[in-house]
């Protein structure tokens, strides 16, 4: 008995999946593009998100925000998102081999999820591998890992594509916060539009 405890321990340990947070809501009492913290009751939630996040929260107050509770070895980190979909797709890159939390985070800021999934169905090892940090080796086990799963979502991502309006203080805001995060300006303004 004394093994098959140590053994699920070591797959819970392995599991990305598992995630005993849905979401906290409560005041925004700081935003930055890297990070959040939401008071709720009392307690201030230091939160991680992306520059996709930080544009859907900004200039807001209050909010809902959903939750990746990431726990590894001695560390504890809240990963926030906006929308589920968004928390989806992050959960399904820290599942591929290589791509850890902060790794997925930066994807998600350099690209909004429906051209994450746009990119991994039509294979595109060229738009996976702008990202800072993303070489070819990994943005093919991206591919390879996630075209069937994401494909199997039934989404249609370029329906997605089309229907996002993006205005040019929005295109400002992620150049200016990718530029902060380290991209070269000439990069982030490619990445951008």
């Amino acid at each position: 008995m004394q093994f098959i405890i140590k053994f699920a321990l070591i797959l819970d340990s392995k599991n990305h999946t598992r995630n005993m947070y849905d979401y906290i809501s409560g005041n925004i009492v700081e935003l930055t593009p890297a990070e959040m913290v939401v008071d709720n009751h009392g307690t201030g939630y230091k939160i991680l998100i992306s520059l996709q996040t930080y544009s859907a929260l900004q200039g807001t107050t209050e909010g809902k925000i959903y939750v990746y509770h990431h726990k590894h070895e001695d560390d504890e980190l809240f990963y926030g998102f906006a929308d589920k979909e968004e928390r989806a797709i992050f959960t399904l890159l820290v599942s591929v081999s290589g791509i850890g939390p902060n790794t997925a985070r930066m994807m998600l800021s350099s690209m909004n999820s429906a051209e994450i999934r746009t990119a991994i169905i039509g294979g595109d090892v060229n738009r996976i591998k702008s990202i800072k940090g993303i070489g070819i080796k990994t943005a093919q086990r991206v591919i390879i890992d996630l075209k069937d799963k994401i494909a199997k979502g039934g989404e249609d991502t370029t329906a997605a594509l089309l229907a996002q309006e993006t205005s040019s203080a929005i295109l400002e805001e992620a150049l200016a916060a990718l530029v902060m995060l380290g991209f070269a300006k000439a990069a982030a303004d490619k990445a951008v539009k």
